[in-house]
């Protein structure tokens, strides 16, 4: 059963709140790809991961770079997994490829961008129709995560 997860991004940008969760996925051994939903931002979020902190590395690459297959985190505008990943990241209201191709999949959004929030709403609806387990994290005024629902 694949475990579907909300982030709903209420003090900090999507840019500030990805590396640290996906640091975490990448420290517990798990392969990642993250869907965004332009190219541009795709590239964006490839040059930040590799300055976001002075002190840390983060391995990672696009579907537009080469060996994208050998990538511990791969970024990409498109539904492909070409990491063979297990978990994915779904970003900026990307539409997400089928949910059980994964052992996670986990929706960020941003609370303060409507287009995304009623994206992440209409997710929410259809998957828990489908009868997935959700769960559901929202910001603290710290940024801190505080599992919801």
């Amino acid at each position: 059963m694949t475990d579907v997860l909300f982030y709903h991004l209420t003090e900090s940008k999507l840019e500030d709140a990805l590396p640290a969760l996906l640091e975490k996925s990448v420290e517990r051994g798990w392969k990642v790809v993250v869907q965004t939903g332009l190219e541009g931002r795709r590239d964006f979020l490839d040059d930040h991961l590799w300055t976001f902190r002075d002190d840390s590395f983060l391995g990672h690459g696009t579907d537009a770079a080469p060996m994208a297959e050998d990538q511990p985190v791969l970024l990409t505008a498109t539904q492909d997994n070409p990491n063979s990943a297990t978990v994915r990241f779904v970003v900026d209201g990307a539409e997400p490829p089928a949910v059980e191709s994964y052992e996670r999949i986990v929706f960020m959004f941003d609370g303060y961008d409507q287009q995304q929030l009623e994206g992440a709403r209409a997710q929410w609806k259809r998957l828990k129709g489908e009868g997935h387990a959700l769960t559901y994290w929202q910001q603290s005024e710290e940024g801190r995560w505080v599992k919801k629902a």
